[in-house]
């Protein structure tokens, strides 16, 4: 009997893994209902024991941020590389 498969997006980083609906369900219930991925639960739950008195959510929303942020930073890289590669080309 194969074991049924959907799409979930991790709210910190935004990238789509294919799941089994129970490996979902176990991932949002350790995790205040939000889905992460498994590099994104590594990173909180490692954050969580590094600021010891912060709770579940304040991790999670740390780490959303820090993803931010690095989108931001592999954006600005991206385009500059552009820019970078027009110069020479000219």
């Amino acid at each position: 009997m194969a074991m049924e498969v959907e799409s979930a997006k991790c709210e910190c980083c935004e990238l789509r893994e294919e799941c089994t609906r129970g490996y979902i369900v176990g991932v949002k219930a350790a995790f205040g209902g939000r889905w992460l991925c498994g590099l994104c639960s590594e990173a909180v739950r490692e954050e969580g024991r590094r600021k010891a008195g912060s709770t579940m959510e304040e991790a999670i929303q740390d780490h959303i941020n820090f993803c931010k942020q690095d989108h931001i930073a592999h954006g600005l890289r991206q385009m500059l590389l552009r820019r970078q590669r027009q110069r020479r080309s000219k």
